[in-house]
């Protein structure tokens, strides 16, 4: 009996299984540090994981449940899932899925999206308003089922790629940081997917199947500026591979000295110290000619003195 012509041989099988099994080392590894880098999960820690249907926070659950097994901490996870109210949005999908994991689970119901349809001209971007609206309602619920922490599955990607949106779109340099406090100090929101490359939650959720749930809300709306964002790192990444991870590093290792903010540094008193010994200079020596002076000014530098 011979197999048929779409069957995987059996060398493929174990290399997929393997491939399979290394990506799952590396984002739950990805997830880990994260966590302990930001502290984003305590001791008694009750952790709200937002579901979207997508892929990252499918991914972020499944891993987040695999590291609660081996934590050498105890918390709790409670997914919750905010039903916008969208047409035709398939309300079946994420209980049927959450009930066969036996995970505390909440669907939370609120009409966002009449109100974006309403508020929101034709062919303008929807995503800021709806994700004011729903970041609004799931901080409030966080606090009625007493969680201490929120946490969203934005990755390394959409972290670089909201730092570019506020610096082209909106004159500021900031992105999305692993952990914040949110303004009126009442939530803690973590984001433990930040060190995980989008094209590995993508591989994840073809791997695990998870059932994807598109937001159509939006429309196609080719044309949004994230999308352009998004399109511009893929080019440079393809160019230069390593460029997105060498640019999110750079949000880890800031030096305010070296930007323009006054609230950050303050550029208006930096008093000359010359006591002591100057370090050594680049250059070795050095000749200076001027009109002020009958002959030329000739100084070592120190690397060059014996």
């Amino acid at each position: 009996m011979t197999s048929g012509a779409n069957t995987p041989s059996q060398p493929e099988t174990r290399k997929s299984r393997l491939e399979a099994n290394k990506l799952h080392k590396r984002l739950r590894r990805y997830v880990g540090r994260a966590i302990e880098d930001y502290n984003m999960i305590e001791e008694g820690d009750r952790v709200m994981v937002c579901l979207s249907g997508g892929k990252d926070s499918y991914g972020m659950l499944d891993i987040l449940l695999k590291l609660q097994h081996s934590a050498p901490l105890n918390f709790e996870l409670v997914a919750v899932n905010m039903d916008q109210k969208q047409p035709g949005f398939p309300e079946d999908i994420l209980p049927g899925y959450l009930d066969k994991l036996g995970i505390e689970y909440y669907i939370v119901e609120k009409d966002t999206y009449s109100v974006v349809k309403a508020k929101v001209p034709e062919g303008k971007t929807t995503c800021g308003l709806c994700s004011r609206l729903r970041r609004g309602t799931l901080y409030a619920f966080a606090e009625e089922i007493n969680c201490t922490k929120i946490a969203l599955g934005h990755h390394r990607d959409d972290i670089v790629e909201t730092m570019f949106l506020n610096m082209f779109y909106g004159s500021k340099l900031s992105a999305m940081p692993p952990k914040l406090l949110s303004d009126d100090k009442r939530n803690v929101v973590i984001r433990p997917m930040a060190y995980c490359k989008e094209t590995d939650l993508e591989e994840y959720a073809r791997i695990k199947q998870f059932p994807i749930i598109p937001c159509n809300l939006c429309g196609s709306q080719e044309n949004l500026q994230r999308q352009n964002i998004k399109t511009m790192l893929q080019e440079w990444e393809k160019a230069q591979p390593g460029r997105v991870q060498s640019i999110f590093g750079a949000l880890q290792n800031v030096k305010p000295s070296q930007l323009a903010d006054k609230s950050l540094f303050d550029f208006n008193k930096l008093p000359l110290d010359r006591k002591g010994d100057r370090e050594a200079y680049e250059f070795q020596s050095a000749s200076v000619s001027s009109s002020n002076i009958a002959a030329g000014i000739q100084f070592i530098d120190a690397l060059s003195v014996d």
